[in-house]
């Protein structure tokens, strides 16, 4: 049985401000409507002898994690890595996991969720090469044909030919400087390691045991002593620590005897720069990308992307323009790699928007701060069909809800009553209160608070059928409008989760 272990614990900084540690770009839609995520998971229909996915990620995402695999369709289950060890403990839990459920025949499909793939045709047929060397217990990597020179990919130095599309690995090589990569365009025997694998979960767990042990045993210690969480596996957070982090690649596959290619040529990209996000998207005539409200006069070679208000541009070239609701970005497209480094500026500088994102996901659903000042703050909040925030109240807030869309169960103080469009409830400072929606279509109401003190942390939580505690906020942004740095006053209204 092949079960699909998909990677979703990136950050995927270059993107930002799209894509920030609160939202990575794994979740969002940068190629189409569907997440990057949702297309991975779509793309294992393709796949025969598929069993559950095994999804894997950190507990801040967990919520998102479980409503786009939900929405996708696809069975599979989410494991919460407790820390980022990097990929080799994070596959080896999940090895554990395949092996418990499966048997010994579970081979493990490894794939990145922040990953785009044009040929889901040539991705399918790859799949079943790398299958067929599993079955003889070798370890497979997919190498990409490279396109063009790339400084910052991994690359493959292929050996022997064994079969069509399947060589020996002789070698890795991490990001190589122009000159050597140009090189490695032109010459037959170098991959892009796309960082995907498939091989047989026994084969892996013997091989890490055999090549760095202290990680084998730490993701077998975590397994054996993770704890179910509603419908998430949380693997122990003592003993995933005590793991080394190291990649798949330098634990295992640079020393393992058995380690093979096969070639990928399915229009793979890792989406690691705008300048990649525009070429998976096309460009105009002119070299342009655009996405939403944007109009363009006189403008050669740029990407200009709008996640709401209109942007316009004249006169412009090798420019990377991205508005969102609270950042903009504008930089010369040469200068790109640095995005990392501004967003490590912004962060060391306590700015909220290096991290965070408006918009966030809770089991119930979502919310989205509009508006946010001095002694007040407006959220569009979003609650789905049967979805309930928890029993609380607050000591420094009082709220104002008004239903622009479905059916409100309101419990305040104890009296409960239902709201539908257009009628609004006030809940005063310190009332008991819960938020339900008991309809059949999505709830979506505004709420605007108002008081002395907006952070999430000025809760009290009574009861909560998602199991939360009060550290675990139903929503959390929350920030100072008098300064220009996200201040420790409202720190903990920051919470990921």
């Amino acid at each position: 049985m092949l079960v699909p272990v998909l990677l979703a614990g990136g950050v995927g900084t270059r993107l930002w401000p799209l894509s920030r540690e609160s939202r990575p770009k794994q979740f969002l839609s940068l190629t189409g409507e569907a997440s990057l995520l949702e297309k991975t998971l779509a793309r294992l229909a393709r796949l025969d002898d598929l069993g559950p996915a095994l999804l894997i990620g950190n507990a801040d995402h967990r919520f998102v994690m479980a409503e786009q695999l939900r929405a996708s369709g696809v069975d599979g289950k989410v494991l919460i890595e407790p820390s980022r060890r990097n990929t080799a403990p994070a596959v080896a839990a999940a090895a554990f996991e395949a092996l418990g459920a499966h048997g010994e025949d579970a081979e493990l499909l490894v794939l990145p969720t922040d990953h785009a793939i044009a040929d889901d045709a040539a991705f399918a047929a790859a799949v079943a090469t790398a299958r067929r060397n599993a079955a003889s217990g070798r370890l497979t990597l997919f190498g990409v044909v490279p396109g063009r020179a790339e400084p910052g990919y991994g690359y493959i130095h292929a050996g022997e030919t064994l079969s069509t599309g399947v060589r020996t690995v002789r070698a890795f090589v991490e990001k190589p400087d122009m000159d050597r990569a140009a090189a490695y365009v032109a010459d037959p025997d170098y991959y892009w390691n796309s960082g995907m694998f498939l091989f047989c979960a026994r084969d892996y767990l013997d091989a890490l045991a055999r090549q760095a042990p202290d990680i084998h045993a730490a993701a077998q210690r975590a397994h054996a002593q993770a704890h179910t969480d509603i419908d998430f596996l949380r693997l122990d957070a003592a003993a995933f620590a005590a793991s080394p982090a190291d990649s798949i690649d330098y634990a295992v596959m640079e020393d393992a005897e058995h380690a093979v290619v096969v070639e990928l040529d399915a229009g793979w990209t890792d989406l690691g720069s705008w300048s990649a996000v525009a070429q998976a998207n096309g460009t105009d005539a002119q070299g342009n990308s655009v996405h939403g409200d944007v109009v363009i006069e006189n403008t050669h070679n740029c990407l200009v992307h709008s996640e709401g208000r209109l942007v316009t541009a004249l006169g412009v070239r090798d420019t990377i323009i991205v508005e969102t609701g609270d950042a903009v970005l504008v930089a010369d497209r040469g200068s790109e790699q640095q995005i990392r480094a501004l967003v490590a500026r912004l962060a060391d500088a306590g700015r909220e928007e290096a991290t965070q994102y408006r918009k966030a996901y809770r089991p119930w659903g979502s919310y989205e701060q509009i508006a946010v000042g001095a002694r007040f703050q407006v959220k569009h909040i979003r609650v789905k069909p049967g979805g309930r925030l928890s029993l609380q109240k607050h000591h420094h807030r009082a709220e104002h809800w008004v239903v622009v869309h479905g059916t409100a169960r309101v419990t305040c103080d104890g009296r409960e009553s239902l709201l539908t469009e257009n009628q609004s409830t006030f809940i005063p400072l310190g009332a008991v209160h819960r938020l339900e929606n008991p309809g059949k279509v999505d709830l979506d109401l505004i709420e605007v608070q108002s008081g002395s003190y907006l952070g999430e942390d000025d809760i009290v939580r009574f009861d909560d059928v998602y199991g939360r505690s009060d550290a675990e906020p139903d929503t959390e942004i929350a920030v100072d409008p008098t300064s220009n740095n996200a201040p420790d006053a409202n720190a903990a209204g920051r919470k990921a989760d």
